[in-house]
């Protein structure tokens, strides 16, 4: 392997192949959405079930790590993404020695560790909240009394959907916390009393170009993304600030991809949670609601097309279908599938487990507040149809 870097030279023309690291959901959408520009798809998972493997054009079935593998994803592929940022850094290099990758290993390992994501977003001027790290439980109680409890305490690193993490009420917990989370490197948090969570997807292009969707707002259930409403119905002024945060982000990281930033609102004041360097699923809803798809966005910004339009097209709810649904078996389907304006996506995963993200809805209509409305009376249907059999 040579130690140059591939760089893309301009756009990939129709017939082109994309490769991309991991087969879940989200490569799976991005996959679909690669079709109709034309582009071939090859993927990289371990599970030869995985969500995406009935959609690409081929599947390799290997670990993230294996080599052979990597180099059979660099040699079919005329670039390389990812549909989640936990990729061994030394399988990047090895993929970017070979063929153009975006987004780039930095962002990556910047995004996967929370310890560097927030030094980067502080080095940059961008809000955070209150924060300290620690290596050992008397560090981490030390960091206790600094800042105050509540707090919550994160693994800096593979934690998602709120594994990894636990709340710290007393700092003579930290102990016991420290030993919960199971990591040899933690982020202590102030606890932030929000008024509301919100994120914003950004795509940015190989030559800088920028597009920014609508921010939206969430609601969490058990740290797991519960109800995504668009537009979001907060003040155009933090709407405007929200943006001018994503874009300020994108360029920081030289992003070429899509990038969603988690927010909390406080008073009327921004702070930046979390940062997703891919697809998010937050926006799940413009598959429907906006002009460009986030995962025709993704598509495009690492094939060197120029970028699409976001517009929201029409409000939207989006309601995550969980595992706990199928705990009666498979749920009754043509409830929503009759549903006017409501658009069911399946994933294709053998096995329902709570907690696990097996489908989203996604309910357009004419006021965000009705969309939810329908889409929460949906999913209730759907699990007392479940529970009725």
């Amino acid at each position: 392997m040579s130690d140059e870097h591939p760089v893309s030279t301009g756009p990939l023309p129709p017939g082109s192949t994309i490769g991309i690291v991991g087969g879940g959901q989200l490569g799976r959408m991005s996959a679909l959405a690669a079709r109709p520009l034309g582009y071939r798809v090859v993927a990289l998972d371990p599970d030869e079930a995985c969500p995406a493997a009935g959609v690409v054009d081929r599947l390799i079935t290997a670990p993230y790590d294996e080599a052979r593998a990597l180099d059979a994803l660099a040699e079919a592929a005329d670039v390389v993404t990812f549909e989640f940022e936990n990729v061994p850094a030394p399988g990047l290099e090895r993929l970017r020695a070979q063929v153009p990758v975006h987004p780039s290993p930095e962002v990556l390992a910047t995004c996967r560790d929370r310890e560097l994501e927030k030094t980067f977003l502080a080095k940059h001027g961008f809000p955070v909240a209150a924060h300290r790290f620690a290596s050992w439980a008397s560090e981490l109680e030390d960091a206790a009394r600094a800042l105050g409890t509540p707090s919550i305490a994160k693994a800096t690193t593979l934690g998602y959907d709120g594994k990894g993490q636990a709340r710290l009420e007393d700092p003579e917990d930290a102990g016991r916390v420290f030993q919960a989370i199971g990591s040899g490197r933690v982020v202590l948090e102030r606890l932030v009393p929000f008024d509301a969570e919100l994120s914003i997807s950004v795509a940015r292009g190989i030559g800088g170009e920028r597009r920014t969707f609508a921010p939206v707002r969430n609601e969490h259930r058990h740290h797991v993304l519960d109800v995504t409403t668009a537009p979001s119905g907060l003040p155009a002024a933090v709407e405007r600030r929200a943006i001018e945060i994503a874009d300020g982000i994108a360029d920081a990281l030289d992003l070429v991809g899509v990038l969603a930033v988690e927010l909390f609102l406080v008073g009327g004041d921004l702070i930046v949670n979390e940062l997703a360097p891919r697809p998010h699923n937050s926006y799940h809803h413009s598959i429907e609601a906006c002009v460009t798809s986030q995962f025709e966005q993704h598509v495009r910004a690492v094939a060197g097309l120029p970028l699409g339009d976001t517009t929201l097209r029409q409000p939207a709810a989006m309601v995550n279908l969980l595992g706990d649904l199928w705990a009666g078996g498979e749920p009754p389907w043509t409830s929503v599938l009759g549903a006017e304006r409501a658009h069911l996506h399946l994933y294709g995963k053998r096995e329902a487990r709570p907690g696990r993200k097996m489908a989203h809805l996604t309910v357009l209509d004419d006021t965000v507040d009705e969309a939810r409305r329908r889409a929460l009376a949906l999913r209730s249907a759907l699990f007392h149809g479940a529970a009725a059999r």
